[in-house]
């Protein structure tokens, strides 16, 4: 796949930009975009994990030997029969690149660094598009990423190798338990036979909800 344009309105509300932007960051922006287009080499791959059991805080899928942990995983994929587990990458040329303008410019570096979160965001609902369709006679969660709540960023590492990441998308995990290529996104959606609680679709689970600047705003940053 090629993104061919990058969300930008998205990228400035991350740089907590709204409004009317500056000319001289749209030039800014103008080239980071140019740039990120040429570098990236976004991926994702996905594979289903059915539920074998949910308890408060635990959720054990029937394959790849995966154990979700944390209250807030359990209650988002509460009465879901099984799981769409993602891995997404902008790839390592992006990481090359923020490097490289780190060295050059400090405002392009920051703006690169929003526009490329916000890429990977774009292959990230590509990615959830294709899993609706796929399960289109049922109901879909929107996608719950670990560090999300008290959903431990320890299961990286075995989230991976259930969706074989490294050989697939070419993403592994580092030592701090960080993903690699930095613009890498894991999550899960659930899927269920019946339709899911609005509470379960967007800012309601989000435990950042009450300090976050995208809701005092009027905006939100998924589902």
């Amino acid at each position: 796949m090629k993104l061919t344009k990058i969300n930008r309105t998205e990228a400035f509300r991350y740089m907590g930009m709204q409004g009317d932007i500056p000319e001289n960051m749209e030039l800014i922006a103008d080239e980071c975009e140019s740039r990120l287009i040429v570098a990236a080499n976004p991926k994702f791959h996905w594979v289903y994990a059915g539920i074998a059991d949910i308890s408060d805080s635990t959720v054990t899928l029937a394959e790849h030997k995966l154990i979700l942990r944390g209250k807030d995983i359990s209650e988002h994929l509460s009465g879901c029969f099984g799981t769409a587990l993602l891995c997404a990458t902008l790839g390592d040329g992006v990481d090359k690149l923020l490097r490289q303008l780190q060295t050059e410019d400090m405002t392009k570096a920051l703006t690169a660094d929003a526009l490329a979160s916000a890429a990977v965001e774009q292959v990230c609902d590509i990615a959830e598009k294709e899993i609706e369709e796929r399960f289109a006679d049922k109901f879909t969660t929107w996608r719950f990423s670990p560090g999300y709540g008290d959903f431990p960023l320890e299961c990286q590492r075995d989230f991976l190798a259930a969706v074989n990441a490294m050989r697939t998308v070419g993403v592994c995990v580092n030592n701090g338990g960080l993903l690699t290529p930095t613009k890498s996104v894991t999550a899960v959606v659930g899927i269920s036979d019946k339709p899911i609680p609005q509470k379960r679709r967007g800012c309601g689970t989000c435990k950042l909800r009450d300090k976050c600047n995208f809701r005092k705003n009027g905006g939100h940053c998924n589902g």
